[in-house]
């Protein structure tokens, strides 16, 4: 098996947020560097992120040997329909697909929400009113491979209500990878490099599966339990944290969790993940 990039020192997480307006206290952003010492939270500029803010600091550290996930979906379901949006969009590749959902999404602080609801019952379920929620239940292939094998319950961004949606920060996301598209490469999109910072696709169950976290209760809202869960990914206890939300901790495991596996080959190459796949509707990193 060909081996992953080994270059990386740092290693970010981000817990993303694709809600209306311009600052957001749903987006956390932990770091940590090579060894055991557990990540730390970023404090944004403006005492709380902006969607504009975290694209402002990926291009401010994207020369550096970096990890960066995004606890979010990269893309629409493709291979399943042969359409982003069957009977509206024409676009056959992600980057493509991501252009035209920045084109169409007049919301502030790179913001989606009116390019979902200008679309509810025809493409998206928010509500009864849109009809049978099962006929919006998409999924793409790494979500329909991770839900089979039982590591919880990977949700489609047609999907947008619940609290288990992703769907807006999903959408919200495809703007933000669109401003990075030629400027950092976003795998698997793009081949990872040899150098500088590579963008993945996350998601923070199964950092918290890989820490002995069980379905259903994956939060830590307690200085003893994020401690707990880093231990088992051989990290070292936290800096105490002001304020135990699920966004922050999040993103300090899901960061610890990078650090540990970022080496292994097979995450690089999935068995599954074919070339149209990977320009089509990409791949959750850490689902072999």
């Amino acid at each position: 098996m060909a081996s992953g990039p080994d270059h990386f020192r740092t290693f970010a997480a981000i817990d993303w947020s694709g809600a209306k307006g311009s600052r957001h206290r749903g987006i956390a952003l932990a770091v940590c560097e090579e060894g055991d010492a557990a990540p730390t939270l970023i404090d944004p500029p403006g005492g709380v992120w902006s969607r504009t803010e975290i694209l402002e600091w990926l291009l401010a550290h994207r020369a550096e040997p970096m990890l960066v996930g995004f606890d979010m979906s990269f893309c629409a379901p493709f291979i399943e329909r042969g359409a982003f949006l069957p009977g509206e969009s024409t676009q056959t590749d992600a980057k493509s697909f991501w252009a035209y959902v920045d084109a169409n999404s007049p919301d502030e602080d790179l913001g989606a929400a009116s390019f979902l609801d200008n679309r509810r019952g025809t493409h998206f379920y928010l509500g009864a009113a849109d009809g049978e929620k099962a006929k919006f239940l998409h999924f793409r292939r790494a979500e329909a491979i991770h839900n089979a094998a039982g590591f919880g319950k990977a949700t489609t961004v047609y999907d947008a209500i619940g609290a288990a949606q992703v769907a807006k920060a999903s959408f919200a996301g495809m703007r933000l990878l669109h401003h990075l598209d030629g400027r950092v490469p976003v795998w698997p999109f793009d081949p990872a490099p040899a150098s500088g910072m590579t963008i993945v696709e996350i998601y923070t169950a199964i950092a918290a599966r890989a820490a002995g976290l069980r379905k259903g209760l994956s939060k830590l809202r307690t200085p003893e339990a994020l401690d707990e869960a880093l231990a088992a990914l051989h990290t070292r206890p936290h800096t105490p944290l002001a304020r135990y939300d699920d966004h922050s901790t999040d993103a300090i495991l899901a960061s610890a969790w990078m650090r540990a596996n970022a080496g292994r080959p097979e995450l690089w190459a999935p068995a599954q993940l074919t070339p149209e796949i990977a320009r089509t509707e990409g791949w959750t990193f850490g689902v072999a």
